[in-house]
């Protein structure tokens, strides 16, 4: 699905546009969340949030200016490669398989699925899109490791809003996305298991890698 957000959009909706696969739900327990806000607010918060709002910000930026999908698609690279660790997202997103893969077949799967994660928010974010971005400046404590980011995207108007919320991990590369959970609870990553899962069992890694192209392909085509 090809997304066009307006005021009236619904998380069914956003939900097609940020998920590439059957919706997966990752709730927290009571007690993990009762942990969650025992914990006392980071201090580093503001280098935390701040790849994702620059990310936004390309976003922004993208479906303002960028009048064909090639062109948002280099508009927001940059950011990706700074908020996301792909590679980590790739990694849990394959499952246990990743670990018998050669190292070239993970250099061409993690090129594919970078080109794929541009060009799934090129498609999303034209500039008849009008979506609305914010972000928190507090981040609070992910039960499992890392902080978390929250944020919503919505129409102009400001209603309908969804939240998006964005699993934070600090690494030698600084604070990066390691997974999205829409609507507080339902994880990119998850969702990209089940969708990677079939193409890996079919075709193997190359397999799963002319997958990605194949939506790659689709999503820059205008």
């Amino acid at each position: 699905m090809i997304c066009r957000f307006s005021p009236k959009m619904t998380l069914p909706l956003l939900s097609a546009c940020l998920l590439t696969g059957p919706v997966a739900l990752t709730a927290l327990s009571p007690a993990a969340l009762a942990d969650a806000t025992d914990v006392e607010m980071p201090a580093d918060s503001a280098a935390a949030v701040a790849p994702v709002a620059a990310l936004y910000d390309a976003l922004k930026a993208a479906q303002k200016t960028g009048k064909t999908a090639q062109q948002r698609a280099a508009m927001i690279a940059p950011a990706v490669d700074h908020a996301f660790d792909l590679e980590a997202i790739l990694r849990r997103s394959v499952g246990v398989r990743y670990n018998s893969l050669s190292p070239s077949d993970r250099a061409r799967l993690l090129g594919s699925f970078r080109q794929f994660t541009i060009a799934h928010y090129a498609a999303s974010f034209k500039p008849q899109a009008q979506a609305a971005f914010t972000v928190s400046p507090q981040t609070r404590q992910n039960p499992t490791g890392g902080v978390i980011v929250d944020t919503t995207i919505g129409g102009t108007d400001g209603g309908n809003a969804v939240p998006i919320d964005y699993i934070m991990t600090n690494s030698a590369s600084g604070w990066r996305i390691t997974d999205v959970l829409l609507n507080a609870h339902i994880s990119q990553v998850a969702a990209q298991r089940s969708d990677f899962g079939g193409a890996l069992s079919q075709g193997g890694a190359n397999g799963l890698a002319d997958h990605l192209d194949s939506k790659t392909a689709h999503f820059l085509h205008d």
